[in-house]
C-alpha cells in the first residue's frame, strides 16, 4: 500500500512539475511575443539589426504567442514545444552570428522545451496523417 501511495505521489509531482514548467515557459513566450507584436522600440531595433525586415518580427511574435498557447493546451503541448524550440534555436543563431550577443538565455529556454517535446513526442506522430 505504501509503495502505491509513493507511486501516486511521484506521478502527481511529475504532473505538477510539468504544468509549472509549461506555465513559466508559456508566460515568458507570451510576454516576449506581445512585446514584438506591440512594436516595443527595443524589439524593433533588434529586428532591424537582424536585417530580415519588420515582417519577421511579427512572424516571430505570432510564433511565440501561438506556441505558448499550444504549450498550455494538453492536446497540442508537443507541437507548442516544437514551435517554441524552433524560435529559441533561431534566436540563438541570430544572437550568435548576427547580433553577437549572449546566447545562453536562448539555450536555457531550449533545453526544457526539448525535454517537453520529447516527453510529448507521441502527440507529434499524428501530424503525418
Amino acid at each position: 500500500m505504501a509503495a502505491l501511495t509513493g507511486q501516486l505521489n511521484a506521478a502527481r509531482l511529475k504532473t505538477i512539475g510539468f504544468w509549472a514548467l509549461k506555465l513559466v515557459l508559456a508566460a515568458l513566450f507570451l510576454f516576449a511575443g506581445a512585446a514584438k507584436l506591440a512594436g516595443v522600440p527595443a524589439m524593433v531595433a533588434v529586428f532591424e539589426h537582424v536585417g530580415l525586415g519588420q515582417w519577421f518580427r511579427y512572424f516571430t511574435g505570432v510564433m511565440e504567442v501561438v506556441g505558448a498557447l499550444l504549450l498550455l493546451w494538453p492536446v497540442t503541448t508537443g507541437l507548442g514545444a516544437v514551435m517554441l524550440l524552433a524560435v529559441s534555436i533561431g534566436a540563438a543563431v541570430a544572437q550568435l552570428f548576427v547580433l553577437h550577443e549572449d546566447v545562453i538565455h536562448a539555450i536555457v529556454l531550449a533545453i526544457p522545451l526539448a525535454a517537453i517535446a520529447w516527453f510529448y513526442r507521441d502527440q507529434l506522430g499524428g501530424l503525418d496523417s
